[in-house]
């Protein structure tokens, strides 16, 4: 019977022998990139990061390693207000680019020869500025007068995120890999403002990442 269900377990999954050595290091970068837009366009998101990687395999399957990268998030919220006589478009925008780093911890499964899985532990630190730039547009009849006004704000963020993933050797050197959406917890903190603490659960499709991978093979 246990060697009935094994075999089931075989077949269902595509378990394999296959292993990543002890020693073995490598290197690779991710980008991801998200966007977020309501139906009218007065609202929209972005998200866009990119990541150099490098990690040694410390166990059979088990890596650390750091990234050491960038990232940026771009709001945009328009908004258009009639008065008597006059017409106010007003444009906001908020803009938090910022120098990332990020230890982590790397388990993977064998799925088969090529496929693995894996989970990743790690704890990102950004370094960034809050930039926030208000423009605003009247109409008089046929007069028209602008204004802009622009802020900046220095801030640090430390967290502690879970991403599930999929690797996929192409051969023993290179492989690609992805991971999908991430549980976590950070918090952030202003240079002159209190700390706020940010909760994210679930896998989101919408912050999918691809990374390339370069394996130093034993």
């Amino acid at each position: 019977m246990k060697k009935l269900l094994l075999a089931s377990a075989v077949a269902l999954f595509g378990l394999s022998n296959a292993q990543i050595a002890k020693g073995t290091a490598y290197l690779s970068g991710s980008v991801g990139y998200s966007q977020v837009e309501s139906d009218n366009g007065n609202y929209k998101k972005e998200n866009f990061n990119v990541l150099p990687t490098v990690g040694y395999f410390v166990g059979t399957n088990l890596a650390v390693g750091v990234g050491v990268g960038y990232q940026t998030e771009k709001t945009t919220v328009t908004s258009t207000t009639t008065l008597p006589g006059a017409t106010v478009v007003s444009e906001d925008i908020t803009k938090k680019p910022a120098f990332v780093v990020a230890p982590f911890v790397r388990k993977y499964w064998t799925l088969s020869d090529k496929l693995f899985i894996f989970g990743q532990l790690a704890v990102p630190m950004q370094f960034g500025k809050t930039e926030t730039e208000n423009n605003s547009v009247v109409t008089t009849g046929s007069s028209t007068s602008t204004t802009s006004l622009s802020t900046e704000a220095k801030y640090t963020q430390v967290g502690v995120t879970v991403k599930p993933g999929l690797d996929y050797f192409l051969n023993k050197n290179w492989s690609i890999e992805a991971t999908i959406g991430e549980f976590g917890y950070s918090n952030y903190k202003p240079k002159n403002g209190d700390a706020t603490n940010n909760y994210n659960f679930g896998l989101n499709l919408s912050s999918v990442t691809f990374g390339v991978k370069y394996v130093f093979a034993k």
